[in-house]
């Protein structure tokens, strides 16, 4: 089994920290591979860490500018500048 086989089925299992871990040592080994950071940081905005993840998309933008990352990102700012001033008056 490769290793993205694996981590797909870490993630399907539910095991995420394992599968973090593991995209931690892949992502050390091919610091240049966007996809990974890619992948790192849907798994880390799934942890809720949306800092880091945005921050992994923002790498794999700057590795590959057609990186599907780059669509993650602007989606993650609109997250982050959400602001509806109804939720702060009942």
């Amino acid at each position: 089994m490769d290793q993205n086989s694996k981590i797909n089925e870490l993630i399907n299992k539910n095991q995420l920290h394992e599968a973090l871990e593991l995209l931690n040592r892949m992502i050390e080994e091919s610091p240049a591979s966007d996809k990974l950071y890619f992948e790192r940081g849907k798994l880390l905005w799934r942890l809720g860490d949306r800092g880091a993840a945005m921050g992994d998309y923002a790498k794999a933008k700057s590795i590959n500018p057609d990186s599907p990352a780059v669509r993650a990102l602007e989606l993650a700012y609109d997250v982050a500048n959400f602001f509806n001033p109804d939720l702060y008056n009942p």
